[in-house]
């Protein structure tokens, strides 16, 4: 059985070794590995890695299998994850997600174990994005500006804006302040 194993991270901090070692305590020896930072909410076909990872398994005839360690690592929308097995399915190609154990996803009962946990995952995506907006309007209805900290603070601004008024380039200003270009044009522009 040729086997493809696909691990994926959400953001560049965090990595993918956790997942190949629970596969490998499993037992489980790939023949290809496919590893990628991307975030759920991108669709599974969007994706390079995963895009390679199914050439590959096409590419291969005999018996195929994809294992991944959890059904998320597939994607957190119901409609993206089914449509993804069925593609799998297709190409006659197992699927294996080590959170389920060894249930046959394309049982009844798999499809229908499949269909709640990816409308879990849905709801998780859902819950975390609803809950980021609401500390984000909490934290603007606080006074609190978000984003990268200014360059200028107030009194650098009325200095370069005397340096320019006196005649000075913006590249000259830039020089002085120690600041991007673009900085002191942005000012200039708004002044």
């Amino acid at each position: 059985m040729i086997t493809a194993v696909y691990a994926r991270v959400s953001t560049a901090d965090q990595t993918t070794e956790n997942q190949l070692r629970e596969i490998e305590a499993k037992g489980i020896v790939p023949n290809m590995t496919f590893t990628e930072t991307v975030s759920g909410s991108v669709a599974a076909m969007e994706r390079p890695a995963f895009r390679d990872t199914l050439a590959a398994l096409k590419a291969v005839s005999g018996p195929r299998r994809l294992v991944v360690t959890k059904l998320d690592r597939l994607g957190r929308n119901t409609s993206d994850i089914l449509g993804t097995l069925d593609i799998l399915g297709k190409m006659g190609c197992g699927v294996v997600v080590l959170q389920l154990g060894d249930l046959d996803l394309t049982s009844t009962a798999g499809k229908l174990m499949v269909t709640m946990l990816a409308a879990v995952a849905t709801m998780e995506r859902d819950l975390l994005i609803e809950r980021t907006h609401a500390g984000l309007a909490r934290a603007r209805s606080e006074g609190k500006k978000g984003g990268r900290p200014e360059a200028l603070s107030e009194d650098r601004k009325e200095l370069a804006r005397g340096m320019l008024a006196s005649g000075l380039s913006v590249k000259a200003v830039a020089g002085e302040l120690g600041v991007a270009r673009a900085t002191v044009a942005k000012l200039k522009a708004v002044s």
